[in-house]
């Protein structure tokens, strides 16, 4: 039956503003260390609603991004049902094929997968991202002259493939995964915001 998702994205990452993984330029620090969080604001997977659950990865990237590799850990809405869980693991693992298949495909080794309190908020530009108590960020948008979001598009690399990503700012990010190597306190590093509509 396929899956269709609409929801809104946060990232945030220890790279510098901008993050130069999106351009398929190398990370700024050799390696990236992320989160990437999806809200699935409606939705259906072979059939089961998932609409109002939110899905993480906590991801360290070795090198450059299109060269895959990652180590991952997986996050799931601990508000999610057994089935909701299994229909987005099916997704975000890539068995549902599609375009988060080609995202989840970079990802060489899941060292977890967990169910956890996500909170998820998104108000005007402004985001607030907290999974569990191990990680959390605060997101800023930039914006243009006239007062607009600050656009990114047609990106060799993309978390949300065929939507363009608003670029801003985390000023605090936090993350701590001992089995990822990752122990941060950053303040005001990259942080993109989008929407997305994956079909397959």
């Amino acid at each position: 039956m396929g899956y269709h998702l609409e929801g809104r994205l946060l990232e945030v990452c220890n790279c510098n503003v901008l993050c130069p993984c999106w351009i398929g330029e190398d990370p700024d620090n050799g390696t990236c260390d992320t989160i990437v969080c999806w809200r699935v604001d409606k939705g259906t997977v072979d059939g089961v609603d998932v609409s109002g659950l939110t899905v993480a990865a906590v991801a360290h990237v070795p090198g450059n991004i299109l060269q895959g590799n990652w180590t991952a850990a997986i996050f799931v809405d601990d508000n999610a049902s057994k089935a909701q869980e299994d229909a987005l693991l099916k997704v975000y693992t890539g068995a549902a094929g599609g375009p988060v298949a080609d995202l989840a495909k970079l990802i060489g080794t899941v060292v977890s997968v967990e169910r956890a309190p996500i909170r998820f908020d998104v108000q005007g530009g402004h985001g607030t991202l907290q999974i569990g108590s191990d990680y959390y960020a605060e997101l800023e948008p930039y914006v243009s002259a006239s007062g607009a979001k600050t656009t990114l598009t047609d990106t060799v690399f993309s978390t949300v493939p065929g939507a363009p990503v608003f670029v801003g700012k985390a000023p605090v990010y936090r993350a701590k995964n001992p089995a990822l190597g990752i122990d941060l306190n950053l303040k005001n590093h990259n942080a993109l915001q989008s929407t997305f509509v994956f079909d397959a």
